[in-house]
């Protein structure tokens, strides 16, 4: 038996249920009104209005009454997934199949697997990824003196740019800093790899307690001196660690940096600018609930379905940067 034969990948009532035990594990909550642990009544039985293909509608799992406003929802209203017309259970299957797989799987894929459309897959895929941006940037990296890798890298191409030889202004822009201790990482994008850009970023995520390590470049050089201690390599010299101190490295973030480019070119292949902060959420939430972190596959499927709550996400705005 595989993980994907659980009743709630293939029955729709069941995917409702545990969908609930997830979102409501604090006590059901009317999206409406707010009210949590009030009088919520269940309609079973409802169907929806009837249509050529079913023309005695479709039963609609999952429906409650809230008793206070008088108003009629579901688990999935206030969440990535509401108004969504897949069927809830191939859903729960998508977030399984993207959280398990290292290095991401593509839209052509989900469609296959799910038997959808492309464009359904492809929306569904960013559902998730919205879900999975945390943005959790409470507690500065470093906190107690620990070590922050920080580093950059360049891929893909920009929109309407040629090919600068010897640069990579054409390039996407991505940095991310990774907290040894917690073993956690944080991407952020760039236009251009510049002080104003750069050091507001390291400034806001990293306390002014922790070991800063980065590579050689110039960049760090002056906000290196803002922290307790600033170690470098020289990659240039092809020096990856400091021969003195074997805990100056950049070794750390390079890694999470070469899953994160393998996923874009091997199964991705293609990212408009626009949707380049979606992909990095993702890479970004499959490193920080990884095993290493004590977090397998099914536990990092409910860590996802729990980021549904309170996003929102529809096609006609899924091109937007927000």
């Amino acid at each position: 038996m595989s993980v994907l034969s659980s009743s709630h990948f293939h029955d729709e009532a069941k995917a409702f249920a545990f969908l609930e035990s997830i979102v409501w594990a604090d006590g059901m909550t009317c999206p409406h009104c707010g009210v949590v642990g009030g009088r919520v009544y269940d309609l079973a039985g409802v169907r929806s209005k009837a249509s050529v293909k079913n023309p005695e509608g479709v039963v609609r799992h999952g429906l409650k009454k809230c008793g206070e406003c008088r108003k009629q929802f579901t688990v999935k209203v206030g969440t990535v997934f509401e108004h969504a017309r897949m069927p809830l259970h191939k859903m729960l299957q998508a977030v399984h199949l993207m959280v398990s797989s290292k290095k991401g799987i593509s839209s052509h894929q989900l469609s296959r697997v799910l038997e959808v459309q492309y464009k359904s897959a492809w929306f569904l895929a960013h559902r998730i990824r919205e879900a999975m941006r945390t943005g959790d940037l409470d507690v500065p990296f470093g906190s107690g003196g620990g070590a922050v890798e920080v580093d950059e890298t360049y891929f893909g191409r920009k929109k309407d740019t040629g090919v600068a030889l010897g640069g990579h202004a054409h390039k996407f822009g991505v940095l991310a800093l990774v907290d040894r201790t917690t073993g956690t990482m944080r991407t952020f994008t760039f236009d251009k790899f510049r002080a104003d850009a750069v050091h507001p970023i390291v400034r806001a995520n990293i306390s002014r307690e922790a070991r800063l390590m980065t590579d050689e470049a110039k960049m760090y050089k002056k906000i290196g001196k803002e922290f307790a201690e600033h170690g470098t390599t020289l990659h240039g010299a092809k020096q990856y660690v400091d021969r003195n101190d074997r805990t100056i490295h950049t070794n750390t973030v390079e890694g999470a940096f070469s899953i994160f480019k393998r996923g874009m070119k091997g199964v991705y292949q293609h990212c408009g600018e626009q949707h380049l902060h979606r992909y990095l959420a993702e890479f970004e939430f499959r490193y920080n609930n990884r095993i290493a972190n004590g977090v397998d596959d099914r536990q990092r499927s409910y860590n996802a379905i729990a980021g549904i709550v309170g996003k929102r996400l529809t096609y006609a705005r899924s091109d937007l940067g927000v």
